[in-house]
């Protein structure tokens, strides 16, 4: 590969996992950079992080998984890259697909291409029964509101060209921010595509959503996809005068 790829790493108090996410994506065979984006940890992510090879840019406070995520695409967009990965720190993203993840995307065949646990063949984790409720619903909103059919709406392991990094570097949703950007992206005529991939269980810690927030985090989520649905293109900044 000749283009610029930043992984990212979001990571909050994630010294337990961390360190073997890092090694997994620098063990791939082409050329990534890995920004670990430490999110106000109380831990030793940030040290054992860097230890393990990546760039890691520490956060004062946390901030939660949107402004940590929006840290590395304004990383990738000051630093010229083609193309940026999401990638969680807990060790559910399965690296090995990274490439069939970013392909779509180098070939300029869709703007983001989104990693769905549920279209592949093999067996992985699939996540609590919560969290399946929630990608229920959320999977028939978007369909509805925007036309594309999201399979995995809530997963964070997605690749984005530079037209897109320019836009989630400028705004990206803060709380729960998976569905959200897929709306935002969809709103700006952004091409998507999901492949299959593999997750796993994570190497340490919870989910943030369990069942007690799990209401909260709908209801949330909901009003804020919505709201996307009114406002001006706008305010996400210069998308079609850049396309």
């Amino acid at each position: 590969m000749n283009k610029k790829i930043l992984v990212i790493i979001p990571a909050f108090n994630e010294e337990g996992a961390i360190v073997a996410t890092v090694r997994d994506v620098r063990s791939l065979p082409f050329s990534v950079e890995v920004l670990v984006v430490n999110d106000g940890s109380r831990d030793r992510t940030a040290a054992v992080a860097a230890d393990a090879g990546a760039v890691v840019v520490s956060l004062p406070f946390n901030l939660g998984i949107g402004g940590a995520v929006q840290t590395g695409y304004r990383y990738a967009l000051d630093r010229g890259f083609d193309i940026a990965v999401q990638v969680d720190g807990d060790g559910q993203h399965d690296v090995a697909y990274l490439k069939r993840l970013v392909d779509p995307v180098l070939s300029g065949l869709v703007d983001m291409a989104i990693g769905s646990r549920f279209l592949s063949d093999e067996k992985g984790f699939r996540s609590s029964f919560f969290r399946r409720v929630g990608i229920r619903f959320f999977r028939r909103l978007i369909a509805f509101l925007t036309g594309f059919q999201a399979t995995d709406p809530t997963s964070g392991f997605r690749a984005c060209n530079a037209r897109l990094i320019r836009i989630f570097a400028g705004y990206y949703p803060s709380d729960f921010p998976e569905p959200e950007s897929i709306v935002v992206a969809r709103r700006l005529g952004a091409t998507l595509c999901e492949v299959p991939v593999v997750m796993r269980p994570r190497r340490s810690g919870k989910s943030s959503i369990g069942r007690i927030r799990s209401p909260y985090y709908m209801i949330k989520v909901t009003g804020a996809i919505l709201l996307h649905m009114f406002r001006d293109r706008k305010v996400y900044g210069p998308w079609t005068s850049a396309s």
